[in-house]
């Protein structure tokens, strides 16, 4: 009809994905961590001194018999510090902080899901700290001699296993601690047991044989005899099973208890 005026249909609303949500939530997250010097201090500086700070003790150690050299044991360190101080302790701040500020509490009224707001909180210090194991890996390689992994496969599935447990480990640890001041003592547990009974600075073939069994069990023992296995080639194919038996037991046991526990709120 003429002099009828046709209304604009409203523009359908914008469809996102999961991982577009993730990453806008880890552009968000990348600022926050990047203005907080004592969150970026320790998620970066700490794992790349630890390495050189322990290199002196490991040239100490009879490390022969055990077919092992310095190169050897400190690659796995260093990958081993990566995790536990980029990854777990970091996001145990990161995830106690944001929960505090009920910043976790707003973004579960909108799109996101669970899942989504965890990971891409944890995609900057996730990928701190694969940037560590990349120049920590070729340090140690330029400077110990160290040759190139023989079974990189292995190397791979310890790294990636390592970083979806410490993540899950750190939702879990962030249940039971009330601020971001008090994740500087909830952690010390998990970074202590794992730094001298994980093979991360001792290697588990210097331990006396009932000890040895016992710290396979230990979350961070399977990621360690990975990697270590990844470049010396010498792992079987049942010791790497074991290993990646015991690094998805932990890793679903704490996805379980995170999602059974995990507050999402301020604690009153």
């Amino acid at each position: 009809m003429s002099g009828t005026h046709l209304t604009p249909r409203p523009a359908p609303p914008e469809r996102t994905t999961p991982l577009g949500r993730m990453a806008a939530l880890a552009r968000a997250e990348l600022s926050s961590f990047a203005r907080n010097r004592g969150t970026l201090a320790a998620a970066v500086l700490v794992p790349l001194v630890l390495p050189f700070s322990v290199r002196s003790g490991v040239g100490q150690m009879d490390l022969k018999d055990a077919g092992l050299t310095v190169g050897l044991v400190m690659v796995p360190a260093s990958i081993g510090f990566a995790l536990l101080f980029a990854v777990y302790s970091t996001l145990v701040g990161v995830f106690v902080t944001r929960r505090e500020q009920l910043v976790f509490k707003r973004l579960r009224t909108g799109e996101p899901r669970d899942a989504e707001i965890l990971a891409g909180a944890a995609l900057p210090a996730v990928s701190v700290a694969l940037a560590q194991c990349a120049a920590l890996t070729a340090a140690c390689t330029a400077l110990l001699h160290v040759p190139a992994p023989r079974a990189p496969q292995l190397a791979l599935i310890g790294l990636v296993s390592g970083i979806v447990m410490c993540g899950a480990l750190a939702a879990l640890t962030a249940v039971w601690t009330r601020t971001a001041e008090s994740a500087q003592i909830t952690t010390v547990p998990l970074v202590l047991l794992s730094a001298l009974g994980s093979g991360i600075v001792i290697p588990l073939e210097l331990f006396p044989d009932r000890l040895a069994h016992l710290c396979e069990l230990l979350p961070l023992t399977p990621v360690i005899t990975l990697v270590r296995g990844g470049w010396t080639g010498d792992l079987g194919a049942g010791e790497a099973l074991r290993a990646v038996g015991v690094a998805l037991v932990w890793t679903v046991v704490a996805v379980f208890a995170v999602r059974r526990w995990f507050r999402w709120e301020p604690r009153r």
